[in-house]
């Protein structure tokens, strides 16, 4: 079963004007990912997704300049089924074969950012065409699923001291989720103003709630720290990427000082930054994102890791289809994995790129049981938002 055609192209769907929102990134007017189409020999199609960046909108055009042109000449003719190997070569580069004698890594100098991004791409789509060359969903071909459900987190929460309340209060009503994520950071400047917003949110919603917030990265470890002291009050499940992720010991010295949880990783790519992170005790929970940690393999090495540190696992799910639906799989044959996020901001990409509806009800998402992935992509309409055609 060979590879005959690879096919990425940078899909921008507009949001419209009522369910945009503002946060450190802005306003998000669009959703945008590189989205991968393989194709094999025997007709067997699969979709992944590679992103630049964890926020919903972005520029793709080097990313999927980078797979078309030279990832996917470079795998035609290869064996789809030679997901480990098509890995490995993609991430060692020309070197690879040295690389598999030795039995360690040669990686090229490009190992991060847009390489492997598209290596996450591709990566998700042969898992994709495996399982339906097999007849089974991809949850199966990892070892098997521990649920046929599993909890869920509605993740959004932008609005102000006085309408947070509200707005989080309405992500539970949608789905009857037992816990949610608001944003904090810079998106409020000082961090009085976000500590605010989650004494309300806490208010609003009684100690019953799980509140996680999200900083994007966006403090300095000293107004981290000032922001842990102001809400340790709020009970709060986790604070996520308090600082810049390339600050591991930042991040390391706001979970020693703050007594809240941890949560970090969806700006970190491959096990080697989840190694660093562990090795460091600098985080609670692992949250790689499947469209730019490495795919569905990498991130099944990242939750062994998570396992071997009691580590918890809750990969970063403000994705499209392709990604989220990874997500799912990995999530369901990981012993590390305890909770999914599931986005309450406007997603196109999600929920119009695919024919398929996600089951969501009392808090959890069902696990699909359709072979690979579990979705089919509507091409129109993909081929109706890709830029340039």
């Amino acid at each position: 079963m060979r590879i005959a055609r690879i096919q990425a192209w940078w899909v921008r769907i507009p949001i419209e004007a009522a369910r945009q929102h503002k946060s450190d990134f802005g306003q998000i007017t669009t959703f945008d990912a590189a989205i991968v189409r393989v194709e094999t020999d025997a007709g067997i199609v699969g979709w992944g997704e590679g992103k630049n960046a964890a926020g919903s909108a972005g520029t793709y055009g080097a990313l999927v300049s980078l797979i078309n042109n030279e990832i996917a000449p470079a795998l035609r003719g290869r064996d789809a089924r030679d997901i480990n190997g098509i890995w490995e070569m993609l991430y060692n580069g020309v070197r690879h074969q040295k690389a598999a004698a030795s039995g360690h890594v040669m990686p090229v100098l490009a190992r991060r950012g847009l390489t492997v991004a598209a290596i996450s791409a591709i990566d998700i789509a042969l898992w994709d065409i495996l399982g339906k060359s097999l007849g089974v969903p991809v949850w199966q071909l990892l070892g098997g699923r521990k649920s046929e459900r599993m909890p869920a987190y509605a993740s959004g929460g932008w609005a102000s001291a006085d309408k947070i309340g509200e707005q989080l209060q309405s992500y539970i009503d949608k789905g009857g989720f037992k816990a949610v994520k608001m944003r904090v950071g810079s998106m409020d400047g000082a961090p009085h103003v976000s500590s605010e917003r989650v004494h309300a949110a806490r208010e609003a919603l009684g100690p019953g709630i799980s509140i996680m917030v999200d900083a994007h990265g966006t403090y300095t470890v000293a107004d981290a720290k000032r922001f842990a002291h102001m809400v340790r009050d709020c009970d709060l499940a986790w604070f996520e990427e308090p600082v810049a992720a390339d600050d591991k010991q930042g991040i390391a010295e706001v979970r020693a000082a703050c007594g809240i949880p941890i949560a970090a990783g969806e700006s970190e790519a491959t096990r080697f930054d989840f190694r660093d992170l562990a090795v460091a005790r600098a985080a609670d929970v692992f949250q790689p994102d499947l469209g730019f940690c490495g795919g569905i393999s990498e991130a099944m090495k990242i939750g062994a890791i998570a396992s071997a540190f009691n580590i918890r696992l809750a990969p970063h799910l403000w994705a499209g289809a392709p990604a989220f639906y990874a997500g799912l799989h990995v999530c369901a044959a990981s012993p590390s994995s305890f909770i999914l996020e599931y986005s309450l901001g406007a997603n196109p990409m999600l929920h119009d790129l695919v024919v398929e509806k996600l089951d969501v009800a009392e808090g959890t998402i069902a696990i699909p049981d359709a072979p690979g992935l579990g979705i089919t992509v509507d091409e129109d309409f993909l081929k109706a938002h890709a830029m340039g055609g």
